[in-house]
């Protein structure tokens, strides 16, 4: 019998508050994924960025949509949640700023994770 490898969703969002459904978009599908039992790697870049400090995804709002923050905990339970760190540090973010459980890391991680057999990455 053939082992069956997990796959893992790497979902990069690139948009916050400035493009809000595709940044709703983004956690969505990562909570959804994360909630099916795939492992999520969640990965916050430009105007998303925000959302790696506390408060900020319980002020996104958009019509029929699920709250940001409780896709953004649900991903934080089960799977990884990174802050880019060019764009963390454009926004004068440092890993003290961060939720618990945020990381901040950089290209090279994300194309590890990327490039790893099995991953899926989508880009909103």
């Amino acid at each position: 019998m053939l082992a069956v490898m997990a796959r893992t969703l790497v979902v990069k969002a690139t948009a916050g508050a400035d493009a809000p459904e595709r940044c709703a978009q983004a956690f969505t599908v990562a909570a959804t994924a994360a909630a099916a039992g795939v492992p999520v790697s969640l990965w916050l870049t430009g105007e998303s960025t925000w959302f790696a400090l506390p408060g900020r995804a319980q002020n996104f709002e958009l019509p029929h949509s699920a709250p940001l923050a409780e896709l953004l905990h649900v991903i934080l339970a089960t799977g990884t949640v990174t802050a880019c760190t060019q764009c963390a540090a454009r926004r004068d973010i440092d890993s003290g700023d961060v939720l618990p459980g945020v990381r901040i890391a950089g290209a090279a991680v994300f194309v590890e994770e990327t490039m790893a057999e099995g991953a899926q990455a989508l880009v909103y």
